[in-house]
């Protein structure tokens, strides 16, 4: 009888341990979902909001065309002082920052540049910059947010002793970037690719299983609520011409080039350019350089009928249509507006703008063509090819367009021309722009810190 009863307690203490352990899986799946939706629903929300600007910004701009002169270099200052005074870590596209956060040492520094209550005037600074003209993206500044929001729900689960106990702050970050690029485009799987391939490049990331689902589910989760819709128009050109290897090979050479040099703008920055004496004088007065270069920003809104301001979505989408070209040279207008966007400091992404870049060369290299292959095809080609020069991610690139315009058939010739784009790139900006920018937000931490530091002692 002793005996029995002997086995009987432990048959329920180990079903008890089982069921527990049981448990404990599921409430840390649920709360990764929950972190997932967040993530979702905060790149939903800033989607929306994104739209809401870009639709007004065509509305003034079109109804008033001659007030850009004044609203884009006044609202790029206002901008920039208010960035630079107020929320200094949210300037520019946003996935240096989140890079630079999964490579410095666990301290204090770590998380500072993907904190939550910062991060998010992220939002409404890329929605005034959209409502004003400037030309960038919500995509990469979502990457930021995403990364801030997860990380925040990661702390709070970990605080309270609910979840996440086994995930670092890195995996919280990247599982949230990631989770953010996926719910931007609608493309999950490109949101695993960029985990991978851009978050994880020059530093050790463990790829938990809880990190790919993450990713994998705030794509999902935003497929369920808008539905599995690619986030442009879905392809409809040819998916193979005679002598493709040609073509592939044209844009993947027109697009690197530009794409590096494009790389190389970004990265140096206005002073580098401009002559010696000048540039002690740029660096002194930012907010001078922001009014410039929003009177630059207005010149080419002008000559491309608007066509430079914003993500350029609709020329995108009027280009996967077959229609041609609304403007000659539009391609290298909205590279140099894109960079002098970039310039001014205010928050923004290029990965969009990047997009409408490659896919106007495309078109260039149709019109020079004589329309020899579908426009479309060249228009895909281009769109992948520049942005894998811009950001020497070739996989993420061709992964992200393909997702985008629903171009199954063509990843092949996708991947193959983002390779050889990002090979020459290469060529004119040897490091990946986003790294080589989170290495100036890592060195600006690292001064803050100092300074800091040297204050506390004195």
């Amino acid at each position: 009888m002793t005996s029995v009863m002997r086995k009987i307690r432990y048959y329920l203490r180990h079903k008890g341990h089982q069921t527990w352990r049981l448990s404990r899986k599921s409430l840390e799946f649920a709360c990764l979902l929950l972190g997932a939706a967040w993530v979702a629903l905060f790149s939903l929300g800033f989607a929306l909001l994104a739209d809401l600007g870009l639709e007004w910004n065509a509305h003034w701009t079109t109804q008033h065309p001659y007030t850009a002169w004044l609203v884009l270099p006044l609202g790029m200052t206002a901008l920039a002082w208010f960035t630079a005074k107020y929320a200094p870590y949210v300037a520019g596209s946003g996935i240096p920052q989140v890079i630079t956060s999964i490579g410095l040492p666990h301290g204090a520094n770590k998380t500072r540049l993907v904190a939550f209550t910062q991060t998010l005037w992220k939002i409404p600074l890329t929605f005034l910059a959209m409502l004003l003209g400037a030309s960038v993206g919500r995509e990469g500044p979502s990457v930021q947010v995403g990364a801030a929001v997860m990380l925040a729900w990661g702390n709070f689960c970990r605080k309270h002793n609910i979840a996440f106990k086994g995930l670092s702050a890195n995996q919280l970050m990247a599982t949230g970037a990631a989770g953010g690029l996926a719910a931007a485009f609608n493309a999950p799987l490109a949101g695993v690719i960029f985990a991978i391939e851009e978050l994880g490049r020059g530093v050790l990331l463990r790829w938990e299983r809880q990190v790919l689902l993450g990713v994998l589910a705030s794509g999902f989760i935003v497929v369920a609520l808008m539905g599995n819709n690619p986030y442009f128009p879905h392809y409809s050109g040819a998916t193979g011409v005679p002598q493709m290897y040609l073509w592939v090979l044209l844009c993947a050479a027109v697009c690197g080039l530009f794409g590096g040099l494009f790389a190389r703008l970004l990265g140096k920055g206005l002073a580098a350019y401009s002559p010696a004496k000048w540039r002690g004088w740029i660096r002194r007065h930012p907010l001078w350089i922001a009014f410039l270069l929003g009177l630059v920003l207005a010149a080419l809104g002008s000559y491309s009928n608007g066509n430079t301001y914003g993500t350029g979505y609709d020329v995108v989408t009027h280009l996967l249509h077959d229609a041609p070209l609304q403007t000659e040279g539009l391609g290298i207008a909205k590279l140099f507006a894109t960079v002098a966007t970039y310039w001014t400091g205010i928050a923004g992404g290029i990965f969009t703008p990047a997009l409408t870049i490659g896919a106007s060369l495309g078109a260039q290299i149709w019109e020079v063509s004589g329309g020899a292959v579908d426009q479309r095809l060249l228009v895909l080609l281009s769109m992948a090819a520049f942005l894998a020069a811009a950001t020497q991610s070739p996989v993420t690139a061709s992964v992200v367009v393909m997702e985008m315009t629903g171009s199954q058939p063509v990843l092949f010739w996708l991947l193959v021309c983002s390779l050889l784009a990002s090979l020459l790139s290469r060529q004119f900006c040897p490091k990946p722009f986003y790294h080589f920018a989170a290495g100036r937000f890592r060195q600006r931490i690292l001064e803050n810190s100092a300074e800091s530091g040297a204050q506390n002692k004195a």
